[in-house]
């Protein structure tokens, strides 16, 4: 069987044409301004000519804990990324069935895309951290480069030397970071603040902040 026969059509994203492709997956609960600077700071550092947000399915690392149902999280990714005509979001985790897989995602993309093209997988320095309990590693080094965002006071060194006793040479040469100050926001204390009543104003865009409290989400 192949790689697309379980995976559901994309809807409308034509990017049969894209030379420069970077997909930035997520559980997005809330997707917040951390994640949007980051996706535009690589897009113009790494010269993208797209940025596809994947909001997850079922994220098998978060089985224990509560997610947002599905289709909030999308939503609210969709009211986060309108207004950049280089973003776009995808469905295809969402409508996928069981748990959502980088390594079935990156196979997808890089199926659809100019096959000459160059796919970068956008994520935070503490996934990458945590790359070794991926399913499928070898596929996804194999098909994409990572841009792994840190925040500020970051050691990129220790990164590598934490990696480099457990991951290929080749594989390290894969993973490259980049300082993102907005990184210090994270979903976590965002859903503490709601849930607390306190502000989270500037922290994610108005949109989704005026969606959280219509729908009264991350209330205790």
């Amino acid at each position: 069987m192949s790689d697309r026969a379980f995976l559901l059509p994309e809807e409308d994203i034509d990017i049969s044409h894209i030379k420069r492709l970077g997909l930035m997956g997520g559980t997005f609960d809330p997707i917040h301004q951390g994640h949007l600077v980051t996706a535009e700071a690589v897009r113009t550092s790494f010269n993208l000519d797209k940025v596809i947000f994947v909001p997850s399915g079922q994220p098998p690392h978060k089985v224990e804990k509560k997610v947002t149902a599905k289709e909030r999280r999308f939503l609210m990714t969709e009211l986060a990324t309108v207004t950049n005509p280089y973003f776009e979001v995808s469905r295809v985790e969402i409508n996928r069935q069981g748990y959502s897989y980088s390594a079935d995602t990156v196979s997808y993309f890089r199926q659809l895309m100019d096959p000459d093209g160059e796919l970068f997988f956008i994520t935070g320095a503490d996934a990458i951290l945590e790359i070794l309990t991926w399913k499928g590693i070898d596929k996804l080094f194999a098909e994409c480069t990572f841009i792994a965002a840190t925040r500020p006071g970051f050691q990129p060194q220790a990164m590598a030397e934490r990696l480099g006793a457990q991951l290929k040479p080749e594989y390290l040469k894969k993973i490259i970071t980049i300082e993102v100050p907005a990184m210090a926001i994270s979903s976590t204390d965002i859903r503490s603040r709601v849930d607390r009543g306190r502000s989270i104003k500037y922290l994610l865009p108005e949109p989704v902040e005026q969606y959280i409290y219509k729908q009264g989400l991350y209330k205790a």
